[in-house]
């Protein structure tokens, strides 16, 4: 795995879906992303971790509630980064059709980020500390599944030596998680875009599975503090755990 020849200075976050489990129970009709997480939406703790990364520029993918989510993000967020918004009109859909949204925006290596996902300051900082190999796309992980809040819902990936040569969430053998942060190189894009002409519709772990058989998807593990927020349980554990993910007001 070569260094980096550049920084990386982009980031994306994936904010277009609907998010019923969490958002219908907490903010009906509306994005899960609104939802306040220690008196912030969920949306600012992914786009302040991008930053964090020492992204200037980040891409923000709307779609479900797309008014809603850019208003707050415009309220919220006061840092440094230039926020940029496009809209997924097939926001329903899989995921990697949201990433593909950004394909035209985005010319070098990236990062990209989930937008319901909790990362911890540390374990963003130390994103340019893993870069993508040529082509692919380095994705980090957690090893310690005896700590995932519901392992049955979580993306398993099986990876040796550093590559990933499976994953999704129904695969019997696995021996970490997807924690939803990427180092990427724009062969994600064409990853994807394969997918979806071939299926019709792509999601993100269809992309990264097509790198992997390429030989082109690497893991780097990482055990700082992070949760997806996908149903009220989830969101009331993040809560709980917060006393070892704060953020500097």
């Amino acid at each position: 795995m070569r260094a980096y020849s550049k920084r990386i200075s982009t980031g994306v976050v994936l904010a277009a879906g609907c998010g019923v489990r969490l958002a219908g129970a907490e903010c009906p009709g509306l994005s899960k992303l609104l939802i306040p997480v220690q008196e912030k939406p969920l949306i600012w703790h992914s786009i302040r971790g991008l930053e964090l990364a020492g992204c200037r520029r980040i891409i923000v993918v709307l779609g479900h509630s797309a008014d809603g989510v850019r208003e707050a993000v415009a309220r919220a967020y006061s840092g440094g980064a230039r926020i940029e918004f496009v809209f997924n009109p097939r926001y329903r859909r899989s995921n990697g059709v949201s990433v593909l949204c950004a394909q035209h925006h985005v010319t070098e290596n990236f990062f990209l980020a989930m937008g319901d996902h909790l990362v911890s300051d540390d374990i963003m900082t130390g994103l340019p500390a893993h870069p993508p190999p040529d082509g692919g796309a380095t994705l980090l992980v957690d090893h310690r599944l005896e700590r995932v809040f519901d392992l049955e819902d979580a993306t398993k990936v099986q990876q040796a030596n550093g590559r990933i040569h499976r994953i999704g969430k129904k695969i019997d053998e696995f021996n970490c998680v997807d924690i939803g942060v990427f180092s990427a190189t724009p062969g994600l894009f064409a990853a994807l875009a394969a997918v979806l002409a071939e299926k019709g519709d792509a999601s993100l772990s269809d992309g990264i599975q097509r790198l992997a058989d390429a030989g082109r998807m690497r893991a780097a593990a990482v055990d700082g503090y992070w949760q997806d927020i996908d149903t009220p349980e989830m969101l009331a554990h993040a809560e709980r755990q917060f006393a070892f993910f704060r953020y500097a007001n």
